[in-house]
């Protein structure tokens, strides 16, 4: 029979680690599912452990490595009484209480785990090209964000693929920085709404690619250029760019729980806003896997300090803390 935990936290992000901190110092003695290293993504300690210089983490005026910040996160809440296992979660039965949780270690079918609240901060990974070197100068040059990295590419010249709204939100954004910045599309016109797209053509700064894919991504220790191939004339090209920021899409880390936590159509999971409760009572989640907009570390440290409470409140009101 599996021990039974007041609280069990998928997921060692921000969100998920700042939701253990606050757990821990109010004596629920949470148990954090850290998740494991994979081939597809999958990192404890989110995406901050793929991430060079951290800048805009507030405390921090001359900034921080990635891996050190959520090393900080985990001694913090380790220090007040929170329990880790490096364990990926597989099924997880959220149709009645205690609910129940499988991992991939070998078991005879039986729950790994039981727990009286869950807080899910499981995530969500940003849609990437496959292409080797890819993973590797993630924070070399390679970016997935803007916002986070926009100010390292002062002067220089950078690309950002994608016709969406946020690709064009995101080159926009970076003209503020970079000399120039080109958008590079495997089509021959964009998906952005009008007048994103308005503003993109206005800009200086921005140049368009267009039927035009990367095929290679070139360096070592850093960044030094990229391969394009155009769809159409199969002509290829190569752009010596020092930034590649790919707006192509995320997903969130939701398959775990479909058809028992609601999502919206594009699979982020839906809470109760203002608060982090789910449409399953004693559910509650964090981050970027029901976050859509934000995606920062501070924001989703900030909602996991909100799950944290509410799932605490929602004991008390069970009497089961």
């Amino acid at each position: 029979m599996p021990a039974l935990h007041n609280l069990i936290i998928i997921g060692s992000g921000p969100a998920g680690l700042t939701a253990a901190i606050y757990s821990a110092r109010a004596a629920l003695e949470p148990l954090v599912l850290a998740g494991e290293p994979s081939s597809t993504g999958d990192q404890p300690g989110g995406q901050l452990m793929l991430t060079t210089d951290v800048e805009n983490f507030p405390g921090f005026p001359k900034g921080i490595m990635g891996p050190e910040l959520m090393a900080n996160f985990r001694s913090q809440a380790e220090r007040f009484g929170a329990k880790f296992e490096t364990t990926k979660v597989t099924s997880v039965d959220l149709s009645q209480r205690p609910f129940k949780i499988w991992t991939d270690r070998p078991h005879d079918g039986e729950a790994d785990y039981e727990a009286k609240s869950i807080i899910v901060s499981t995530g969500a990974k940003s849609v990437m090209l496959g292409l080797d070197n890819e993973t590797e100068l993630i924070g070399r040059g390679v970016s997935t964000c803007a916002t986070c990295d926009g100010f390292f590419f002062k002067d220089q010249e950078i690309a950002v693929i994608g016709g969406g709204d946020s690709a064009i939100e995101e080159a926009t954004f970076l003209t503020k920085f970079a000399s120039k910045v080109t958008i590079i599309h495997r089509r021959d016109e964009l998906r952005a709404s009008k007048i994103m797209q308005e503003r993109a053509f206005a800009n200086d700064k921005i140049e368009f690619l267009w039927d035009s894919e990367v095929h290679a991504i070139n360096g070592t220790e850093q960044l030094e250029s990229i391969d394009v191939v155009n769809n159409k004339t199969q002509e290829k090209s190569t752009l010596a760019v020092t930034g590649l920021f790919i707006a192509i899409g995320h997903r969130p880390n939701t398959d775990l729980f479909k058809g028992q936590l609601d999502t919206n159509d594009k699979g982020y999971l839906l809470t109760n806003s203002p608060a982090t409760s789910t449409n399953v009572a004693g559910v509650f989640a964090c981050g970027d896997v029901q976050d859509e907009t934000y995606r920062q570390a501070i924001t989703a440290a900030g909602s996991g300090c909100s799950a944290a409470i509410d799932a605490e409140r929602w004991l008390e009101d069970q009497h089961d803390a």
